[in-house]
């Protein structure tokens, strides 16, 4: 993507949490008959799976389903690895679920290159879970679905820049409640509305919530604020669970392992590092899967900020380890 990519990201993570209905209904609806978001609003666009499998959009996709949805393509190397890995975290969350009661789909707006056999071996490159179906289709069909989920931009998408709205729409299709989600959100937060809000939203929770025993909350830095959106999606920072390896690897004592300009480097351009074939570079590629390391378009600020905080938090969990060793 071009450098438009910071200006969708801010437009995103805007748009996160905020409800959307295309058409504005006056209350939330319980039944397809009286709900506007059915088979005369969504277009039934004939697409083809990762399997090369035919199906329709609403009749096999969406009609009485919980889904997410966002737009990708493989050549993207930037955004759309990060939101691919952080749908996986929450595929990971949701367990077995994904698959029965909720689904997720990505679709990709370059379906000249995004064959079915390409998105497999993406599917593959991602550990993609059942459930998760990639899918491709006729550009104009394509258009046409993203301009009914409200993720076109007129005016910046042209057919040939490949910038596009980095949002994903989640939704109940039987109750007709539809909304944005930013792919940036934490990974439990978007579970906890797939798995829950989405199908309970006329139920109150049963649980009893009392200021007094919430917990006291630490305001993140610049430098965790910017791990958490950009980099928590592939990477972790201390707390790898065991036997179930990131995209990418934990980053607990990297800024003590790597040379640091070498690390700013990596974290600034790791694009044209890999394409200069930089020898340490291509052993990660190599190492995990394959998965480049996107180029996050971070600035000079944006990098110091977080290497302090990789730096921090690896004096904060390792030192008291250290200290248990001695004497």
């Amino acid at each position: 993507m071009s450098g438009s990519w910071r200006f969708l990201l801010v437009l995103s993570l805007f748009a996160a949490s905020i409800p959307f209905w295309p058409l504005q209904p006056q209350q939330p609806v319980a039944d397809e008959a009286a709900t506007p978001w059915g088979a005369d609003y969504f277009p039934n666009i004939p697409l083809l799976t990762q399997d090369g499998e035919k199906v329709h959009f609403f009749d096999d996709l969406i009609k009485d389903k919980v889904v997410a949805i966002n737009f990708i393509f493989t050549g993207c190397s930037d955004s759309c690895p990060v939101e691919t890995a952080r749908l996986r975290q929450v595929q990971k969350i949701l367990g077995d679920r994904v698959g029965k009661d909720i689904f997720l789909y990505s679709i990709s707006i370059d379906p000249y290159n995004d064959t079915p056999a390409t998105l497999k071996r993406y599917a593959e490159k991602f550990g993609i879970g059942p459930g998760w179906t990639l899918l491709t289709g006729e550009p104009a069909d394509i258009e046409q679905l993203r301009r009914s989920l409200g993720l076109y931009i007129d005016g910046l998408e042209n057919g040939r820049s490949k910038d596009h709205n980095l949002s994903l729409i989640i939704g109940n299709q039987a109750t007709g409640r539809w909304m944005k989600a930013s792919p940036f959100e934490s990974p439990y937060i978007l579970a906890d509305r797939l798995g829950n809000s989405l199908h309970n939203w006329k139920q109150a929770s049963a649980m009893a919530n009392d200021y007094a025993q919430a917990p006291e909350v630490r305001a993140p830095s610049s430098g965790e604020q910017l791990f958490r959106t950009r980099c928590s999606s592939c990477h972790t920072l201390g707390n790898a669970e065991p036997g179930q390896p990131g995209i990418g690897p934990d980053l607990l004592g990297v800024t003590r392992q790597r040379d640091a300009n070498w690390l700013t480097r990596w974290l600034k351009e790791p694009d044209q590092m890999l394409a200069q074939k930089d020898p340490l570079a291509m052993l990660l590629y190599e190492q995990y899967n394959r998965v480049a390391m996107p180029n996050m378009r971070l600035g000079d600020a944006e990098v110091s900020a977080l290497m302090s905080y990789m730096e921090e938090e690896t004096a904060r969990l390792q030192t008291p380890l250290a200290d248990k060793g001695n004497p």
